[in-house]
């Protein structure tokens, strides 16, 4: 009877564990949770691809900006596609008149998940699974955790960063190694990629 209850208390302690570590792992929670950041962005306009008409899109409400003060302007910009889970928004690499870069995500709607990052990356952006984990193939750089998987947000590019190749942003999951979604970066007004 005692070797019995030992070994009950064993597979009892194991399968706790193996609960905890599983829960803090995956954090099923965060499937039907969301962080929502609503972060001021510059209002910035974006060049039409050559050949077409109309006003330039500004990502917001706000009319671009006009006069001959230096100016906000947009280097490459691209709509996000769904990878692991349903994802959309805009992403916007910018320079701002201040010289300062940054990456900014308007709109975006995805999943809250364990461990997200935002990366700028040299790769391909590929729908559906076959551009799940590609980001980490190549040249990859973090602007930092994920502020929120919902809403606005600003993330700066330090100024060491060379943006020559790095064609696309993935929010990406660092634990598993898999992308939530991801943008290709075309050059404003080209639609094709940056040099």
């Amino acid at each position: 009877m005692g070797r019995r209850r030992v070994v009950l208390s064993v597979l009892a302690v194991v399968a706790v564990t193996g609960l905890g570590v599983s829960l803090y792992l995956f954090q099923p929670w965060r499937l039907v949770t969301d962080r929502e950041v609503r972060e001021a962005l510059p209002t910035v306009a974006e060049p039409l691809p050559a050949g077409t008409t109309g006003p330039p899109s500004t990502g917001t409400s706000g009319p671009p900006s006009t006069g001959s003060a230096p100016a906000d302007v947009v280097l490459a910009a691209g709509d996000f596609v769904t990878h692991e889970h349903d994802t959309s928004g805009r992403a916007q690499l910018v320079r701002l008149a201040d010289g300062r870069r940054q990456l900014l995500l308007r709109g975006l709607d995805t999943s809250d998940g364990p461990d997200l990052r935002v990366w700028l990356t040299d790769r391909k952006v590929l729908p559906g699974r076959a551009g799940w984990q590609v980001f980490d193939d190549g040249r990859w750089v973090e602007l930092g955790r994920l502020k929120g998987n919902i809403g606005d947000q600003a993330y700066d590019i330090p100024a060491s960063v060379d943006l020559d190749g790095l064609r696309s942003v993935s929010i990406w999951c660092k634990r598993f190694a898999v992308s939530f979604g991801a943008a290709p970066l075309a050059a404003a007004g080209t639609g094709s990629a940056p040099a």
